[in-house]
């Protein structure tokens, strides 16, 4: 039995740490690659195309996996197409140079993260759902298997940021980032077809529309717990994509700046940015304990705080003597981050009963990589347009400090209007 669950749970680890590479290749470092061809003020729409998709592509592929296609299959079917479209887009830069097109590179773009996206809550659906087939306790068994996610992550962004073209430069600066998503995805999609079943609970015979289209996630909105919880998610959700879009190309600005011009993490952006997902591990290591003792509210609220520090030592420090501010800020992010992502999903399969489960992680990426990402990536890049890269004299750390100030409002009110619902396990609504 004992070696039985070994290979249950490295099967589950290999997936988390594809399922997340892909990722990792490109989210952190495609801002820099974008102000290398000249679409710096398209940064926030290619980030929000994320959210965007994040809106109806999680809970359709959701509801196709809760119903007609069995999870893992369908995991693997996204991240062929998702793949195939990453290298589209990757071959389309390396044919045009520094004259790429935003009308061509875009729609290459668009489509891969269409697909892309409905991944993340999938993947959880197939990791919840193998491992309580086997036997395993999600709350304690889940954290220590996703963690190798975060180790993905790190493992792609370090790549392409150590890795040079012909040319010396590094990957995090050009369309060679595509390329390495897209083979990472398409790995991944082989490997999906190898994993244990997690088969569709099928249609009923008689169904209404509603039905059909996964309606009955919603119903999770007529418990008030639930309803302030995921409105909640999607406020914080703003946050979520900003540094993402706008951390690297801030960090190698200092590039510029003859003050810092040689420093090591102006010239490693991604490096240094990779200590926040280094952070993630022991953030997501933590949740079982911070579930525990906390409960979800006062969890949620420590991510919220630590959204606050994330943004504002960042508009306080530099790659110079105030490196220290940009390495606390990095540690922070996996509070930020693993509090709110992780424990939120957990919520979510707690209160969720069997036959939607998957469609409910679809409707916590609606609301926090969906309407939330969308709304914040935008507001976000109007925000840097204004204060840096249409201003006459660039100022970052205004900017940074104006999402710092949201982020503190959102914990102000979540303080005062989230009920806490105690330490769990909490019954299904």
């Amino acid at each position: 039995m004992e070696r039985v669950n070994k290979a249950v749970r490295l099967r589950l680890i290999i997936m988390n740490f594809l399922q997340w590479g892909v990722w990792g290749a490109y989210l952190t470092s495609m801002g820099s690659y974008l102000v290398s061809v000249g679409l710096e003020s398209k940064i926030g729409l290619f980030y929000a195309m994320q959210g965007i998709v994040s809106i109806f592509m999680p809970a359709i592929m959701g509801i196709v996996a809760d119903k007609y296609i069995p999870a893992q299959k369908l995991l693997g079917i996204c991240h062929l197409l998702a793949g195939a479209a990453m290298i589209g887009a990757g071959y389309y830069g390396l044919t045009s140079g520094t004259d790429a097109q935003f009308a061509i590179l875009f729609p290459l773009y668009a489509v891969s993260v269409a697909f892309y996206m409905p991944t993340i809550a999938l993947s959880n659906s197939v990791a919840f759902k193998v491992l309580v087939k086997n036997g395993f306790d999600t709350v304690k068994d889940f954290p220590p298997v996703r963690v190798f996610g975060t180790v993905g992550f790190i493992c792609s962004m370090l790549f392409v940021n150590f890795v040079t073209d012909g040319n010396g430069i590094q990957f995090q600066y050009t369309y060679n980032q595509f390329f390495v998503s897209g083979v990472l995805g398409l790995l991944l999609f082989l490997y999906c077809f190898s994993l244990p079943n997690c088969p569709a609970e099928g249609a009923a015979k008689t169904q209404s529309i509603g039905d059909i289209f996964g309606a009955k996630a919603f119903r999770l909105f007529k418990n008030r717990d639930m309803a302030t919880f995921f409105i909640f998610s999607m406020l914080l959700g703003v946050a979520l994509q900003i540094t993402n879009g706008f951390a690297n190309p801030f960090i190698s600005h200092f590039k510029e700046i003859p003050e810092f011009a040689d420093t090591w993490g102006a010239r490693n952006a991604n490096a240094l940015i990779s200590i926040s997902q280094m952070s993630e591990t022991l953030g997501i290591l933590l949740i079982p304990v911070a579930m525990k003792f906390f409960g979800i509210k006062r969890v949620m609220l420590i991510a919220m705080i630590a959204w606050v520090f994330r943004f504002g030592l960042f508009g306080l420090g530099n790659p110079g003597p105030g490196v220290w501010m940009f390495i606390v800020s990095m540690i922070v992010y996996g509070v930020a981050f693993d509090f709110f992502n992780i424990s939120g999903a957990l919520y979510t399969e707690q209160r969720s009963t069997p036959d939607i489960k998957s469609s409910a992680q679809g409707l916590f990426m609606l609301m926090t990589n969906g309407v939330g990402a969308t709304i914040g990536t935008l507001a976000a890049q109007a925000v840097v347009n204004h204060f840096v890269y249409r201003a006459e004299t660039p100022d970052w750390s205004t900017a940074w400090y104006v999402f710092a100030g949201y982020a503190l409002v959102v914990a102000i009110l979540f303080a005062i209007f989230f009920r806490n619902p105690g330490k769990g396990p909490y019954k299904p609504v």
